[in-house]
């Protein structure tokens, strides 16, 4: 669809869940099925115009989502064109979604926005296929950027244990490793590995890309045959989540020394060591972002230390 300018624009934010098992990540990339190419052709064949999808972290492929947050600029009269008519004596069973928003804001927003938001959450559940949804639909708040406002990130990983392997529904969502795991020894050398450092050990070279985050959780517990693994950030480079949790597995695994991880960190280069872990146990939970006044000025001090801009081709890799 060919791109023209949106005179009356409205910025929306969704809220999205998906099954990465058959995506290949997020990024639209030609030939491949990606979550934002699926969600993209939906938006603009109900829309008819065509968006940009700017997301929270682009997930790689298999990796799934349960909180993926992303904004799109969309024509407010196209948005509006959406207002499913009402049938005398219906219940009204609209969302108001304009209630986290200011006072001032929300009072100038369209009387009839709440209903069209809700028409397009439903047209998109119509259109788009089974294994990706979009949850929410709401007016972002002023400054509010999906990707650079956000505050941090967070992911789990699961990992079953059990010699005969994983539920039969949770296949597609954990890694079936079929042997112990020291869960201990991986919390242990998991902490080491928390606070503001460059982990370039555990990513995926970009040129011209930072590998310096704030690594705020990285906890190992157990649940029976399950461990799970839930880390937080303020963002993460490519392949990160993934290679942190393969130097756990073999920490857990008794094959390396519970201060092995930390080490390969402050060495500082990729290293041949770290197993990047199956994409498929991974899944994105959710997002933070600051309060409404807070939302720009985030977002400014993010593009400012990360060193970017705003564009798609953006070297900086937030996930």
């Amino acid at each position: 669809m060919d791109a023209a300018p949106i005179e009356n624009v409205l910025r929306l934010r969704l809220e999205i869940s998906y099954d990465g098992t058959d995506f290949s990540g997020w990024a639209i990339q030609p030939r491949l099925r990606t979550v934002a190419g699926e969600l993209t052709d939906a938006l603009q064949m109900v829309l008819r115009h065509p968006v940009r999808l700017v997301v929270a972290g682009r997930t790689d492929a298999g990796v799934h989502a349960s909180g993926q947050v992303a904004h799109v600029d969309v024509d407010t009269d196209a948005l509006l064109a959406l207002t499913p008519r009402r049938r005398p004596g219906a219940p009204d069973d609209v969302v108001n979604l304009q209630a986290d928003l200011p006072a001032d804001l929300a009072s100038g927003l369209p009387a009839d926005l709440p209903a069209a938001s809700n028409g397009l959450l439903r047209r998109l559940a119509g259109v788009l296929p089974p294994d990706v949804r979009v949850r929410a639909v709401a007016p972002a708040a002023p400054g509010f950027d999906a990707r650079f406002s956000a505050l941090r990130r967070h992911y789990r990983y699961r990992i079953g244990t059990a010699e005969w392997g994983v539920e039969p529904a949770d296949r597609a969502f954990v890694l079936a490793r079929r042997r112990p795991l020291d869960a201990e020894a991986m919390a242990l050398a998991a902490s080491a590995l928390i606070g503001l450092r460059d982990f370039a050990a555990f990513c995926r070279p970009r040129e011209g890309a930072s590998t310096v985050r704030d690594l705020q959780e990285l906890s190992v517990r157990r649940f029976g045959d399950e461990v799970q693994i839930d880390v937080t950030a303020d963002a993460f480079c490519h392949s990160m989540v993934r290679a942190l949790v393969g130097s756990l597995i073999s920490v857990g695994e008794l094959r390396v020394p519970v201060g092995r991880p930390a080490a390969l960190q402050a060495a500082g280069e990729r290293s041949a060591e770290i197993h990047v872990a199956a994409a498929h146990g991974l899944t994105l939970l959710a997002v933070d972002y600051p309060p409404v006044a807070e939302l720009a000025a985030r977002a400014k001090i993010t593009r400012a230390h990360r060193g970017v801009g705003d564009s798609p081709g953006s070297p900086d890799d937030l996930r």
